[in-house]
């Protein structure tokens, strides 16, 4: 038996009555913590913001960039963005029809997120995708083709395009885009994972996008940089066309 210290009170009894406490604490504290990022909660046929008083008493996490970029509290940077689509049904749970250009207006898998209008940094604070024509000290592997000169090609076989510079990656030591000059005399990157080099023919051909859409993907700020909000707009585009560059890719095969 525990010895009794007053009454019906043993150190048994105050063990565990401590440990109920520790535990509505510890409750109290995870609720708190999980609350600290992406909150409060939208409604989604509503977009109202869910109350949070009952557990949002914690102080709102905070992200220190790198390179002197400040401060970042994802529960105040929200997305502030007015969707060009309606529910395919007034319910929760609906998927979402577009109602404009589903790859400019950021739909379904052509979404993106509202990134820094700064460049990706490396270690040293430079920008860290740039032309090649920029690093003199890195080029194309001689056992490599150059795709530089090669027509661009769409989903759908037709002309878009010449490739005219290599984007690359200098930490990674990797091609990130294909900038490629169309008929206009606009000039658009092409992510190097979503095209196929074809050396003997002297061409690159995405499976995305057709060469016609190849007008309205965005485009860069400056010659020789990318911002990652940049980087996210041309990516979602030309993934989004996987679903929405044709009709047909929006039916099922059966």
């Amino acid at each position: 038996m525990s010895p009794v210290i007053f009454g019906n009170v043993d150190i048994a009894m105050l063990s565990l009555y401590a440990f109920f406490l520790f535990f509505i604490g510890l409750v109290v504290y995870l609720n708190r913590e999980s609350r600290r990022e992406g909150y409060p909660l939208e409604d989604e046929m509503t977009g109202r913001l869910h109350s949070t008083k009952v557990w949002d008493l914690g102080r709102p996490k905070e992200f220190r960039l790198p390179h002197g970029h400040g401060v970042v509290n994802p529960k105040t940077a929200r997305d502030d963005r007015n969707l060009k689509a309606t529910k395919a049904w007034g319910s929760y749970g609906s998927p979402y029809v577009p109602t404009g250009n589903p790859l400019v207006d950021g739909i379904g898998p052509a979404a993106y997120a509202q990134r820094a209008k700064r460049p990706d940094l490396d270690f040293e604070g430079h920008p860290r995708i740039v032309p090649l024509r920029t690093v003199e000290e890195l080029s194309v592997d001689t056992r490599d083709s150059d795709p530089r000169g090669y027509t661009m090609y769409g989903s759908d076989g037709l002309a878009a395009g010449v490739v005219t510079e290599i984007w690359i990656d200098k930490s990674d030591r990797l091609i990130r885009y294909l900038e490629t000059e169309l008929p206009n005399g606009r000039h658009v990157l092409v992510p190097m994972t979503m095209v196929l080099v074809k050396p003997r023919k002297a061409a690159v051909q995405t499976d995305s996008i057709s060469a016609a859409q190849f007008a309205d993907v965005p485009v860069t700020g400056s010659p020789t940089m990318v911002t990652l909000d940049e980087e996210e707009r041309i990516v979602a585009y030309f993934g989004g066309g996987y679903l929405y560059s044709s009709p047909s890719r929006q039916e099922p095969l059966l």
